[in-house]
């Protein structure tokens, strides 16, 4: 198994390039399902989950070409045969769910294994059930799967009984070859979901509303191919500002890359990070040391809680307390136990973790419990006295293209180990 080795101590300082958004490359693929006609999508990530999601795309029936190194993705779906994601793959990549609503839409049938549990909360898939049945399939939960059959799917107006981005995303793929007119209230403002609907116009469908809570679909007979370019990975781009501010470096992000980042921008300035924005870019510059500031994560525009983790190991050497609260996910805090083993001052409560913040960090073996908790303890590691040892980097791999490259690129002291 592999593990990195990081030595503590460097400041990250240089320019930087975030890779293509993992969660807008999985529906954009998903959305492939759609149509007969040839579609090209460019800035795919190479990592885990795209590698997932082509395999389940791959033995559908789908022919595709990847040029992982220039991150091109040439996807031919009109010869897709099977309608099914089975449990081997789903148990792998929970996006894998997205393949629900293209399937039922454009076959009339899909089936798709129950994704089960996850790491950080049960995230269940009741909203996109429901949300597809009001469509007008029929649903049948048995032996693990999700059967859903429809002659041809029907507009309606959809409440999500809360914000979901992957089951926004899922109803409207579906929507887009429904019979009439779909509404969907309450729907997730995500960057992610407005690109996925810029995708989904590109192939001719008629979409109004994306970014706001209510969306609608005007639905089309059939779509068509294209060419698409996928979104810069904000979460990737913030883990790497975070690692910036807290390593006291200095890095130049391209505009794209911090675009949608403005609340942790700001944040980032209250903890004295110097940040210019520019006509092409942004400059960060990191204090000698960062000054403790609370978060709250909850839906887009407000904090992400794909950068929590990541943010609780800047806040670990900061300054003072800061007070941390978890609202999206019930079980996000196990890189806490990990960062108390590197001497981190960190008390939770239920959804609230109290940061103390240290003068340093210890480093000292740790443990991966989930994709962005791995990223907190890269961060962790850097600022860490002493060598940090990551295992199970397949949490990383799934999120984090070239980690270990892109981090020596800046100065990092970070070797990756072959086990």
């Amino acid at each position: 198994m592999d593990t990195l080795l990081i030595e503590g101590g460097a400041r990250l300082s240089g320019n930087f390039r975030a890779s293509g958004a993992k969660n807008a490359a999985l529906p954009c693929l998903a959305a492939t399902l759609l149509t007969s006609q040839p579609v090209r999508l460019s800035n795919v990530p190479a990592l885990r989950d795209i590698r997932t999601m082509t395999a389940l795309l791959a033995e559908m029936g789908a022919r595709m070409a990847w040029d992982e190194e220039a991150g091109d993705v040439a996807i031919d779906c009109s010869g897709v045969f099977r309608l099914e994601a089975p449990y081997d793959l789903v148990r792998t990549m929970r996006a894998s769910v997205l393949t629900l609503g293209p399937l039922v839409a454009r076959y009339g049938h899909a089936r798709v294994s129950l994704p089960g549990g996850c790491a950080i909360g049960e995230r269940p898939i009741d909203q996109h059930l429901a949300a597809i049945e009001a469509l007008g399939a029929q649903i049948d939960l048995s032996h693990g799967y999700v059967d859903a059959r429809a002659r041809r799917l029907v507009g309606a107006r959809i409440p999500m009984g809360m914000v979901t981005v992957t089951g926004t995303m899922n109803v409207v793929m579906a929507a887009t070859l429904a019979r009439g007119e779909s509404v969907i209230d309450n729907a997730a403002c995500e960057p992610e979901v407005v690109d996925l609907c810029d995708f989904l116009r590109a192939m001719g469908a008629r979409i109004e509303g994306d970014g706001t809570p209510v969306i609608h679909i005007q639905g089309c007979e059939e779509l068509g191919g294209g060419d698409f370019r996928v979104m810069a990975d904000r979460i990737e781009a913030g883990s790497y500002l975070i690692g910036c501010a807290m390593t006291g470096g200095e890095m130049r992000f391209a505009r794209e890359d911090l675009a949608h980042l403005r609340l942790p921008l700001d944040l980032l300035t209250r903890a004295g990070a110097t940040i210019h924005e520019e006509a092409d870019g942004w400059t960060v510059t990191g204090p000698e040391r960062l000054t403790a500031v609370d978060i709250t994560t909850a839906p887009y525009p407000a904090f992400p809680t794909d950068l929590q983790a990541q943010w609780m190991a800047a806040m670990a050497t900061a300054d003072g307390v800061a007070v941390v609260r978890e609202e999206v996910f019930e079980n996000r805090f196990m890189h806490v136990a990990e960062l108390l083993r590197m001497g981190a001052d960190i008390r939770v409560d239920g959804a609230t973790a109290v940061v103390r913040g240290v003068d340093t960090l210890s480093g000292a073996p740790v443990m991966a419990t989930d994709l962005r908790a791995s990223a907190s303890l890269v961060l962790a590691g850097l600022v860490a006295r002493g060598e940090t040892r990551l295992s199970r980097l397949y949490h990383l791999d799934r999120g984090y293209e070239r980690l270990e490259e892109k981090l020596a690129a800046l100065g990092a002291r970070v070797v990756r180990e072959q086990g």
